[in-house]
């Protein structure tokens, strides 16, 4: 199975980045994994992927259990021309009381249960065959003398008069199916009027005169090892099983839908089982609510975050092999132990660059490259308080394996990262944000790194607006931070009901929207311990 490798819901550099990386690594490692993103990369990540020739990452929706996920009766489906025989055997065989219908091109033509072949049994018309031949030779156990036609259709008709007596009484013609034994008169009778079928009980032997005669009239003959008792009773369940359809549109279930929405449908229609479909109203098999069910998760590996939050959707029904992240600790909880990788660097590239060392891989130019651009993102050039040695000192390195300049390289990457040209006010305010749950309150931390503040505070009121929409919908506080790095230091804009919290956070005594704080550059490391503090301080 493959597994998934993304970072958090809010893609930046180094969760992009990371998630390449290290499934480079995996895969280099015998393991096989494929880097996904939870939404649209930024200007500095596109620049970056651009710049070194890689793809983005395909988009991951959900990691929720899907039908297909789930094992359910594959193949419990069969052609609406088969026999109910046929149909009855295969209920059995995997223990089934439907049985999905369909085409020659596996498209879902109805669907039949067992309570309605009973029901058909008892009461339908047990006089009449319309079927083909070989479901008569199957349902049977028949061997075939002759063979003329390929469907069968007529009156069933059991040969038990004398022979003057049937011709006197019964007019045979080519609409009769005749159950008769090495009876030579009731057979010339038989052939002479042109039945349609000709069943001999007890894998009786004919007279090869006899044969040659069906053979000149074209007549349908076939032995069966059953008695004629039997025959008379067996052949109906030789009609095709469409002939007890009634339920031509039946409730399905697509491939592609959620396990739970499923569970939750089956709360209101009262059935135990559902075909599953495809895209194409293809029959894949029966899913059933009294079934095993069981599935298989979706494995994941999560970089640059450990909080349900910030997540993809679905995370709870995932099976998580590991965590690579350089935050605090999240609420993600796991069933078993998993490798769990925190440490206290700048960026989680730093830690992946370790990966590579401590399994002696070697590092590609184009991934070096990626991972040199997240560590520069995340550190701010590696200026930020929560750069590190270990930071320092992988750049320096992925610098050299990448062939770029450190220097040069970073200012042109934050120059692509800083321009906020043509989006919305909620596009940059939700550029890099962070949801955090602290009690009963809800915390969201924005930040983007810009050199072009004056864009910003012209719309100032639009930005203080949206904010405080954000608030009376979901959050108890929301605040923008805009990171200018030449200028080392950060503005602030907040929701109006924050100004007290925002102040008392950063030791403020002129509280305004668009306040410039020095030195403040650090989402993880200043910003949002700053607010916690005070959060704490007054619950």
């Amino acid at each position: 199975m493959t597994t998934y490798i993304f970072g958090h819901k809010s893609p930046d550099t180094d969760t992009v980045c990371s998630s390449i990386a290290l499934s480079y690594l995996k895969n280099e490692l015998g393991d096989k994994t494929v880097p996904k993103v939870l939404g649209n990369i930024n200007n500095e990540t596109k620049f970056v992927l651009d710049y070194f020739k890689v793809p983005v990452p395909s988009y991951l929706n959900d990691v929720k259990v899907k039908i297909k996920n789930v094992k359910y009766d594959k193949k419990a489906y069969i052609n609406e021309y088969s026999s109910i025989a046929s149909a009855f055997k295969l209920m059995q065989k995997q223990n089934i009381t439907a049985i999905p219908l369909i085409n020659e091109k596996k498209k879902l033509t109805g669907y039949v249960t067992l309570k309605e072949i009973a029901k058909y049994l008892i009461n339908g018309n047990k006089e009449i065959v319309n079927t083909k031949l070989d479901n008569i030779i199957d349902t049977l156990n028949a061997k075939v003398i002759t063979k003329f036609d390929d469907y069968v259709s007529g009156d069933i008709l059991v040969a038990g008069l004398q022979s003057k007596t049937l011709q006197k009484e019964i007019e045979l013609s080519e609409k009769d199916i005749l159950i008769v034994g090495d009876r030579h008169k009731v057979l010339e009778y038989a052939i002479e009027s042109c039945v349609k079928l000709i069943i001999l009980p007890l894998n009786v032997n004919l007279d090869k005169k006899i044969i040659k005669k069906a053979e000149k009239n074209k007549i349908n003959i076939i032995a069966s090892e059953f008695d004629s008792f039997q025959i008379a009773n067996k052949i109906l369940l030789s009609n095709f099983i469409k002939s007890i359809n009634t339920n031509k549109n039946p409730v399905t279930v697509h491939n592609e839908d959620y396990f739970t929405d499923f569970k939750t449908m089956t709360h209101k229609i009262n059935h135990t089982n559902y075909p599953v479909i495809n895209n194409k109203n293809e029959c894949l098999g029966l899913i059933r609510l009294t079934g095993p069910n069981d599935y298989e998760k979706q494995q994941v590996i999560l970089v640059d975050h450990n909080n349900l939050s910030q997540s993809v959707d679905g995370i709870e029904e995932a099976d998580i092999l590991e965590i690579i992240d350089h935050h605090n600790l999240g609420a993600i909880g796991t069933t078993v132990p998993i490798n769990f990788i925190s440490k206290p660097v700048g960026c989680t590239s730093t830690m992946v660059y370790d990966m590579f060392i401590e399994n002696k891989v070697n590092i590609p130019k184009d991934i070096a490259g990626l991972m040199l651009s997240a560590i520069l993102s995340d550190t701010l050039l590696l200026t930020s308080p929560t750069t590190t040695e270990d930071d320092r000192f992988a750049a320096i390195k992925l610098a050299r394996i990448a062939k770029v300049d450190l220097d040069k390289y970073g200012v042109e990457m934050l120059k692509a990262a800083s321009s906020i040209e043509g989006l919305s006010v909620l596009e940059v305010i939700k550029r890099d944000f962070k949801t955090y749950t602290v009690g009963t309150k809800i915390l969201g931390i924005g930040q983007v790194m810009t050199m072009d503040f004056d864009n910003i505070k012209n719309n100032i009121d639009e930005y203080i607006n949206k904010l405080n929409e954000m608030v009376n919908i979901n959050y108890s506080i929301v605040v923008l931070f805009i990171t200018d790095i030449i200028k080392n230091g950060s503005y602030i804009i907040f929701n109006d009901s924050a100004k007290d919290i925002i102040a008392d956070s950063f030791g403020l005594k002129n509280v305004e929207q668009g306040v410039f704080i020095p030195k403040i550059v650090s989402r993880k490391k200043q910003i949002l311990p700053s607010i916690l503090n005070v959060i704490d301080i007054e619950s």
